[in-house]
């Protein structure tokens, strides 16, 4: 008879950022989690507060499933090479970084003829999402690989879905991204028309809350981050503008039309370029404040 797919009995987490620390720890409750970070400190602390076990690259790559969470496709395509010659048959690699379709479908074929199979698998959520386990995960690849780990993914998801084939999830990841970034700025443009008005923003704001104008940026990210100056380092501009850049290629590879998605884009490395890549995306707002000449408070 033939054999199925082997048991998953250790899994590895490439990444200690923002997103991949609760991740790995979440992922450690379930089963024996190896972690690896270039900075290596960083994964002997994960260990040390977590219970995983901080891992060299010859390590991981014994690993039953192997999960990556990186800030760009060409830092896990420089470790996929790395680890390629060492990789076990019958293991699956997932990719949780924010990456590009293109490079997804050709890592998926550089691992097939190991016997290693691939899934993208981004997270929206942030960090307080995933430490909670409620992250949204968006799948590209074969339905039998995602059943197949489903319970490690869910160890870290609330919402755990297939969209798609190979490089799907990225896809769907770069498109939900540049919505978040146009919410971002429309709301901006808008509360600074009311301001330049006399309108009062808070009350406004609370307003568009319990109206049909309502989004996360609204719900959550202006009281939060901008009307109290904080934009709290959670998520940067430059990856923001890098994922706008990604969901405009793919339209752009289709021959679709997306005028709004590319100016979301365009937008949003131009607020880039004058804040600089390290900050809070939510700091884009400024460049807004900056056309109007008010402050949004």
């Amino acid at each position: 008879m033939p054999q199925g797919p082997p048991p998953v009995r250790t899994a590895a987490f490439l990444g200690l950022g923002a997103m991949g620390t609760p991740m790995a720890a979440r992922l450690a409750r379930l089963l024996p989690t190896l972690v690896w970070n270039r900075t290596a400190g960083k994964a002997e602390r994960h260990a040390a507060e977590y219970g995983t076990q901080a891992a060299t690259l010859a390590q991981v790559a014994q690993a039953d499933v192997i999960l990556s969470c990186l800030p760009t496709s060409a830092e896990v395509g420089g470790l996929m090479a790395a680890l390629l010659p060492d990789l076990r048959p019958g293991s699956v690699w997932i990719d949780c970084t924010s990456g590009h379709p293109v490079s997804a479908r050709a890592q998926a074929a550089l691992l097939a003829p190991c016997g290693v199979a691939f899934l993208d698998a981004p997270v929206s959520g942030g960090p307080l999402g995933a430490q909670a386990g409620t992250l949204a995960v968006m799948v590209g690849g074969e339905e039998e690989v995602l059943e197949r780990v489903r319970p490690l993914l869910e160890s870290f998801g609330r919402v755990v879905l297939r969209v798609g084939p190979s490089g799907s999830g990225f896809a769907v990841k770069a498109v939900n991204n540049t919505l978040m970034g146009l919410h971002l700025l429309s709301l901006a443009e808008g509360l600074a028309s009311l301001k330049l008005q006399g309108a009062l923003l808070e009350p406004a704001l609370d307003i568009l809350n319990a109206s049909s104008g309502r989004s996360f940026s609204s719900e959550a990210k202006f009281s939060q981050q901008v009307f109290n100056r904080r934009f709290a380092a959670n998520f940067a501009l430059g990856l923001l503008a890098k994922d706008a850049g990604i969901a405009l290629e793919n339209v752009q590879d289709v021959k679709g039309s997306a005028p709004l998605l590319a100016h979301t884009a365009m937008l949003l490395r131009a607020a880039q370029h004058s804040l600089g890549s390290d900050l809070d995306h939510t700091a884009a707002v400024r460049m807004v404040e900056d056309w109007n000449g008010v402050e949004l408070t």
